[in-house]
């Protein structure tokens, strides 16, 4: 069980979020929903350990993980709005390091977003939506229980969508954990709602 307790985070000088709780128990889904600004990507970031929290507590099972940047790290898989992905490499070798981390294939991960055939293609060809769904790809490589999704679907056609929701439906079905910040609807069924004003 991942679970925030009276969470407080600024942004520059603006308090974002405070007395912020959540519970996600393994196989479940979270969508952060709420207008721009209200504190969602820094929701997700502070749970990857990437934003500092001003007050609250971070438990995992029965371990506080907040400000151990090991434990977040080994915690969770963090997708924000940049891709990350390298236009000098290709698919392959951009998958190539995380998967040489997680023991897994990156033919098979290329192969679960529909890339395969560009696999030998440098990135740079590759059109947004291919590059996003390059960047699902290096998500299903992750052994991290947690998935952060911020935005997840930029870029993605209805068939990639559809796509998406398979890989979140094998993760959850694994036990992982997806918590999504989104203004559009996801493939996240009986996914619960957590509100930022």
């Amino acid at each position: 069980m991942l679970r925030g307790r009276d969470l407080a985070a600024f942004r520059g000088e603006r308090l974002v979020f405070r007395d912020l709780g959540f519970e996600a128990a393994p196989g479940s889904a979270l969508t952060l929903l709420g207008p721009n600004g209200a504190g969602k990507s820094t929701l997700l970031r502070l749970i990857a350990g990437l934003v500092r929290a001003e007050a609250g507590s971070l438990t995992w099972g029965a371990d506080e993980v907040l400000g151990d940047a090991v434990a977040q790290a080994r915690l969770v898989a963090y997708l924000g709005h940049q891709d990350a992905v390298k236009p000098g490499l290709t698919p392959l070798e951009n998958l190539a390091f995380p998967a040489r981390l997680s023991g897994r294939d990156p033919h098979a991960a290329l192969e679960a977003v529909g890339l395969t055939p560009l696999a030998e293609l440098p990135a740079r060809f590759l059109s947004a939506g291919q590059k996003r769904r390059l960047a699902l790809a290096r998500l299903t490589l992750s052994t991290a229980p947690v998935w952060l999704l911020d935005e997840p679907t930029l870029g993605l056609d209805v068939d990639a969508v559809a796509g998406f929701g398979r890989l979140l439906a094998a993760h959850r079905a694994a036990g992982g954990i997806v918590l999504a910040a989104t203004h559009l609807p996801l493939p996240l069924p009986d996914a619960g709602v957590l509100r930022l004003a």
